[in-house]
């Protein structure tokens, strides 16, 4: 009899090779055992489209009303996705949209598995990214100047105050100039957010920025997660907590050297950058899990790889491949295992924490996909394709449940 999930999760489809992935997984390791509601949300590159990119808003504002999401992995089209897909337009990232009605904060955590080695001799726990989920780069102005001219940043006041005029540089020939924000309001609520997640997590904070060149921009976040830390020192010192603050360049030497074991909070584009570091020092990018938290508490949770596109062309072309899908079991168990948590279903929790145990063996006796295969100790001679990975893991869910 299939385990009754209370409520409904938000479901957004997406692109590609993970596309295909996501209905395996579906079909083969969710809807035989589980009873569940899946509100879809189809945010593949075709139906963005067509919807001009709502369906990517509504699916956040859905989330916003449920509580939690679990999203494939989707295409940001650049100029020559434009082109392949015959898009309206070159849509803005999915992930950033979502993040940007959530107001949330992005926690990346790897998959620790015993036969996949880190690549980092020394690491021995995980090593948490808690990445910025507003503005910079993300919601940035730029353009190409093409003549000669001065670049400025105007800053005019509501209500009829005194304009202020910065400027950036006098082009004496073409070049590019951007211009980026953040707000203290979302700065705040990551700070808030990092602090929540660690004291949960019963780990340390690290914080980086480059206060020492940015003095403002960057000294203004340094100063909110100061402030925040210290309002909240009494609960970091009962849950044995320390907060380090350190220039970026300074934490990244240090936690090459480090054995693991903190949330290193980054700002936006670090956080985007160092995840994927984190994911390959930890052995692949297909073992990275993702969630976004919102400060009322909603979650979104995702793989941290993309759509895997060459494996997708190959596929295309009829050719077997070897994908590794654990990243996106990870993002279904960790939507299903949040909503057994609030609903306060023990026997839907226990079922996600099942599956993710049962993947995690499936690897350490030696049946992987060709990713772990090359990095495995001891070697192994043989790995999995695609489905037959998804079918190992459904075959021990099947005997184990049963």
């Amino acid at each position: 009899m299939a385990i009754k999930v209370s409520n409904p999760i938000v479901e957004m489809d997406g692109d590609e090779m993970t596309r295909i992935i996501w209905h395996a997984i579906k079909e083969k390791l969710l809807r035989p055992f589980l009873d569940i509601d899946l509100r879809y949300y189809d945010l593949g590159m075709k139906h963005r489209d067509d919807t001009e990119d709502r369906v990517t808003v509504e699916a956040a504002n859905a989330i916003k009303e449920i509580g939690i999401g679990v999203k494939c992995a989707t295409i940001t089209p650049n100029a020559s996705r434009v082109k392949e897909y015959n898009l309206k337009e070159q849509w803005k990232s999915p992930n950033a949209t979502i993040r940007s009605v959530l107001d949330g904060t992005v926690f990346r955590k790897p998959i620790i598995i015993g036969n996949i080695p880190p690549a980092v001799a020394t690491w021995k726990k995980p090593i948490i990214i808690g990445r910025h989920a507003y503005g910079d780069i993300y919601k940035n102005t730029e353009c190409v100047v093409d003549v000669p001219g001065t670049a400025e940043i105007v800053f005019t006041p509501d209500g009829g105050g005194e304009k202020r005029v910065f400027k950036i540089h006098d082009f004496k020939g073409p070049g590019v100039v951007m211009g980026m924000h953040n707000t203290e309001k979302s700065i705040r609520s990551f700070a808030r957010a990092c602090i929540n997640y660690a004291i949960n997590e019963k780990v340390d904070i690290w914080f980086g920025a480059k206060d020492t060149i940015s003095k403002q921009y960057h000294g203004f976040f340094r100063d909110v997660f100061a402030e925040e830390t210290e309002k909240t020192k009494d609960r970091l010192k009962a849950a044995g907590i320390q907060y380090r603050y350190m220039l970026i360049d300074d934490a990244v030497a240090q936690v090459i050297k480090s054995d693991g074991g903190m949330l290193w909070a980054c700002m936006n584009y670090d956080g985007d950058v160092m995840s994927d570091m984190v994911a390959t020092g930890f052995g692949s990018l297909g073992l990275m899990t993702s969630v976004l938290v919102s400060p009322d508490g909603k979650y979104e949770f995702e793989a941290a790889h993309g759509t895997v596109m060459r494996h997708y062309y190959e596929h295309l072309k009829g050719n077997p491949t070897s994908t590794n899908s654990i990243a996106l079991i990870f993002a279904w168990t960790g939507a299903i295992a949040k909503r057994g948590e609030l609903d306060g279903t023990p026997e839907v929790v226990n079922f996600a924490r099942t599956l993710e145990d049962i993947v995690i063996k499936t690897v350490e006796d030696g049946t992987m996909t060709k990713d772990l295969m090359l990095i495995a100790t001891p070697k192994v001679d043989k790995y999995a394709l695609t489905e037959e990975f998804i079918d190992a893991v459904a075959e021990r869910l099947r005997r184990k449940l049963s």
